[in-house]
């Protein structure tokens, strides 16, 4: 696995990539996988999912996975989430060693994963019920996620009464509002329309420019990494292997408006080079 950092002030044919040293960040990871392997039985096979990962996250950062359809980037956010063990290797969250859930980390699913017996409130405020801080700061903590992700006016309505995109955002409300050390993401918004998919990254980037959390968002939009993501780390066909680290140089902050900058295609020319390749590969 190579770490590259594609530099500025280049055209996009030149931009050049200079290697960097694996780790070699300003700050102490806040995540760190080691050798990371998954198996697994099916139909009486045994399938390799995840083979010898390792990657250090730093904290504070914003960092994006990216890679084929069944590549392991679901299954590894699981690893982390602590919804899974690995076959081998071990996730190191701080000095800790993940072995189970915990309220450190905030999992957002690709599906809705609501409690339909409670309202929308209900559902956002639970987690801080059980941490049972005072009802006035729920309140308030709440009312601005509600406000944030366009569902103040839904508040009392329960899950089968909203449309798929409207019970993701609740799910991303209740994450945000559970104030995680670190956030896991699972294709959060591909259930949204664009023009709402689009607001939530706005809003999902106006939290963490506050916050500055750490984040482990898992996506097929290029262009949603690039506009998210501190680095990307590109995962190979499966069995999934690391196959690049690549650090983005574009400023913060960011927006949609930079998808036609020189640096924003540079990036993407180099993401849609390296899952072409292994496509090609994947099909040989």
């Amino acid at each position: 696995m190579s770490v590259v950092q594609l530099q500025r002030e280049t055209s996009p044919a030149e931009a050049g990539i200079g290697t960097a040293t694996s780790g070699a960040s300003a700050t102490e990871p806040r995540l760190r996988i080691k050798d990371v392997r998954l198996e697994y039985s099916t139909r009486g096979k045994n399938v390799v999912a995840i083979d010898n990962i390792s990657i250090d996250v730093p904290d504070n950062q914003f960092a994006v996975i990216v890679g084929p359809s069944g590549c392991g980037k679901s299954s590894l956010l699981y690893l982390v989430a602590g919804l899974a063990e690995p076959t081998s290797g071990e996730i190191l969250l701080g000095n800790e060693e993940v072995d189970g859930p915990g309220p450190d980390r905030g999992m957002v699913f690709q599906s809705y994963t609501l409690f339909p017996w409670l309202t929308v409130r209900e559902n956002v405020e639970f987690g801080l019920k059980r941490r049972r801080m005072p009802a006035k700061q729920r309140e308030e903590i709440v009312n601005r996620y509600l406000n944030e992700t366009g569902l103040a006016a839904f508040h009392d309505a329960y899950p089968k009464q909203l449309s798929g995109g409207m019970m993701q955002r609740v799910a991303i409300a209740r994450a945000l509002a559970n104030d995680p050390k670190i956030l896991l993401m699972d294709e959060p918004f591909g259930a949204l329309d664009s023009q709402t998919r689009n607001s939530m990254q706005k809003l999902l980037l106006r939290v963490w420019e506050e916050n500055r959390k750490t984040v482990l968002f898992v996506t097929h939009d290029i262009d949603e990494a690039i506009l998210l993501g501190d680095r990307i780390y590109v995962m190979t066909a499966r069995p999934g292997r690391l196959k690049e680290e690549i650090i983005v140089p574009i400023p913060r902050p960011r927006s949609m408006d930079m998808v036609m900058d020189a640096e924003f295609i540079a990036v993407k020319r180099r993401i849609l080079d390296l899952l072409k390749n292994e496509i090609k590969d994947d099909e040989h």
